[in-house]
């Protein structure tokens, strides 16, 4: 049985875990609401944009572009959203075991696919592995701007307008509520599922269709890429959160637990020592 001192101990380090833990997620909620107001202010300029890129795609007889039509698939490639940073429960080993299982049942080489990896955990994880990483992009801030990962978003949309893969997958978790992320994966390229929810509107384009798509399309998928990771900070945040939270009453619940040991341990203490004074007593007599 432990002693006093070392329950005391376990107690006082205990206390001093819950502490940080509390801190942990009183900052997480912070960047969490703010995360969330920036992927839902997001939201209608993704609406906008991607109601004018299907009016002419699918409004415009004739109209093409290399990144609306599908080609042959020897290579894909895979842009995988992950954190800098642990301590977020299951949010980053939810999106990595279901891309490192997708990828090992899809492809039986490395020559097949390529991975670009935003986030440090997701960078580390497939690097350790041996796997493909061809870009990599870590130490994205906690509330980012396009202009933060502009860099990257080129050359990833770049990568299969030089035909280095053919189509391109985004994996990331999406954002539904504060306890619920869903792991997505969607095809960003070729865009051959452009969709909108409301009817297509006329335009008139000044100078062409064609000029307009040519600029239009590759923003399109890099606000796309931009998007989700908004999403996923919001999910990230929020996942960090829920974490510390369910930490910090672990840690109440065992203190609770060592105090009542702490309790029972200095009462058979107190109790022994009069058994012992009583008896010496009873001795003497």
């Amino acid at each position: 049985m432990a002693s006093l001192r070392d329950i005391k101990t376990r107690i006082t380090s205990t206390k001093k875990t819950s502490q940080i833990t509390k801190a942990m997620e009183m900052v997480s909620a912070a960047k969490w609401n703010r995360a969330e107001g920036n992927a839902k202010k997001f939201v209608p300029y993704m609406d906008k944009i991607q109601e004018v890129v299907a009016s002419i795609a699918l409004g415009s007889k004739g109209v093409t572009h290399p990144m609306l039509v599908s080609r042959s698939v020897k290579k894909t490639g895979y842009l995988v959203i992950t954190s800098d940073r642990g301590l977020a429960g299951a949010y980053n080993s939810s999106i990595l075991r279901h891309v490192f299982q997708t990828i090992k049942k899809r492809h039986k080489s490395q020559d097949e696919y390529a991975i670009i990896a935003i986030g440090r955990v997701g960078r580390d994880f497939f690097l350790k592995r041996g796997m493909n990483v061809v870009l990599e992009r870590t130490g994205v801030p906690d509330q980012p701007s396009f202009a933060d990962i502009n860099e990257i978003t080129k050359s990833a949309v770049g990568l299969f307008s030089n035909g280095t893969v053919d189509e391109l997958y985004l994996c990331y978790n999406h954002y539904v509520s504060a306890i619920q992320q869903d792991v997505t994966e969607k095809k960003l390229l070729p865009l051959t599922e452009i969709a909108t929810s409301t009817k297509l509107t006329s335009y008139e384009f000044e100078p062409s269709a064609e000029e307009i798509l040519e600029v239009l399309l590759p923003q399109y998928a890099e606000s796309l890429i931009y998007g989700a990771l908004l999403d996923g900070k919001a999910s990230e945040h929020a996942a960090r959160m829920t974490a510390m939270k369910n930490a910090t009453d672990n840690a109440k619940e065992l203190i609770s637990s060592l105090s009542l040991q702490y309790n029972r341990a200095r009462q058979a203490a107190i109790t022994q020592e009069i058994t012992e004074i009583v008896g010496g007593v009873a001795a003497l007599e």
